[in-house]
């Protein structure tokens, strides 16, 4: 093996173990909604609470995150998300429950931004893009993994020896970052910097029309993809389809082509451009939506393929592109990308819920579409000019 192949694999394992929680929950959101003797929409805004947490703590790592030493970060963030995690086995209600996945996704953020800028830091050109690569396939296959360990330990060990495993390798994940990143320190800047010129930097940032375009791209993305893998599980544990819930876990293998093919995304984007990209992403995901309608398993299982596919790659694309779009300050842009992506996800627990309780899966399918069609409309806005020559961007779950 060679020392390229061997970081590699490396850097993709300490992806999958930053964000192996992040949606691992979603998996037995049917089991908790009875444990927790709520409405699947209650259950659901609480199993995605993480994305709160990823929001904040997202934007105020991409700021300060100057300030910080990389690999210290990373380590000591994802031992303290074992904290959180573990506690969720004695959550008492679902308040409770609520604020511990705020938590998680506060660390779990800290820990991916400071990753993200650590391997932008080190090395160059193939390098560099090859680790981000690795690691975004780490990420991938976070989402699929996760949801397969969370549904069989919790249908085999219960939900308490479910969150306990999940904290062993929050542990697992701190301890192959101290024993395998090399120490750098945090970049020098000038302390002090006045609230002013913080806003003026982020308004700046809103003032470009491609980037504010790619905020809402990603706000749109998430609350597409939190629409429909939250709220499925409820349709599939349900007559006629009637799944068990570690059959609810085996459905996730849906996320295996996304695997394959999100890290190409930056590849294909500078080839052909954002906007085409865009509309042929945001398209796969829109053609799967009717599939997810029918009443028998095998178009339901190809509607969410197609659904997940397209979506992390929009994702991967949108996360490049805002990278090349940014002029300046591209730490404190991706932050902000980051936290329009998570509050979308945010959003679309909770409004995809409200309209799953109130009208039904089709009329949430509906507003699933609603959401696809706005980011290709936003993506319409995009210049060609911005498209450039970049790196693969990140797919954060």
């Amino acid at each position: 093996m060679t020392r390229d192949l061997a970081r590699r694999l490396v850097v993709g394992l300490i992806g999958f173990l930053t964000l192996v929680d992040l949606f691992a929950a979603q998996a037995i959101l049917p089991t908790l909604a009875q444990t927790y003797g709520v409405s699947p929409a209650a259950m659901g805004v609480a199993v995605n609470a993480s994305t709160a947490g990823m929001a904040a703590a997202g934007l105020a790592v991409a700021l300060f995150s100057h300030r910080l030493p990389r690999r210290g970060g990373i380590w000591i963030s994802l031992a303290l998300l074992a904290i959180p995690t573990a506690l969720l086995a004695y959550a008492p209600d679902l308040a409770t429950f609520t604020a511990l996945r705020i938590v998680q996704g506060v660390f779990m953020s800290a820990a991916f931004t400071l990753t993200m800028a650590y391997l932008s830091e080190q090395g160059a050109g193939e390098t560099t893009a090859g680790a981000l690569a690795a690691y975004i396939t780490g990420n991938v296959a976070s989402n699929l993994v996760g949801r397969l360990t969370s549904s069989a330990l919790a249908a085999t060990a219960g939900v308490a020896v479910n969150f306990y495993a999940f904290a062993l390798l929050n542990l697992a994940g701190a301890a192959l970052v101290f024993l395998t990143l090399s120490r750098t320190p945090g970049m020098a800047v000038q302390a002090g910097e006045p609230r002013a010129r913080i806003a003026a930097r982020l308004a700046a940032h809103f003032a470009n029309r491609c980037l504010a375009a790619s905020f809402g791209i990603g706000f749109c993305v998430l609350f597409a993809f939190l629409g429909v893998f939250t709220y499925v599980n409820f349709v599939l544990a349900a007559p006629p389809l009637s799944l068990s819930p570690m059959a609810l876990g085996v459905v996730y293998l849906v996320f295996l082509p996304a695997m394959v093919t999100t890290p190409l995304a930056g590849a294909v984007a500078s080839r052909f451009g954002p906007r085409p990209t865009f509309f042929a992403s945001l398209g796969v995901a829109v053609a799967g939506l009717p599939l997810l309608l029918a009443g028998a398993i095998a178009p339901v299982i190809a509607g969410l393929t197609l659904v997940g596919a397209g979506t992390f790659f929009a994702q991967a694309v949108a996360t490049g592109f805002v990278g090349r779009a940014a002029r300046t300050d591209r730490a404190a842009a991706s932050g902000i990308y980051l936290a329009s992506y998570y509050l979308g996800g945010l959003a679309g627990a909770w409004i995809v819920g409200r309209v799953f309780a109130s009208a039904g899966w089709p009329s949430a399918v509906g507003l699933v579409a609603v959401a696809l069609v706005a980011a290709a409309a936003l993506a319409a806005t995009l210049q060609p000019a911005t498209a450039g020559t970049g790196t693969v961007g990140a797919a954060a779950g």
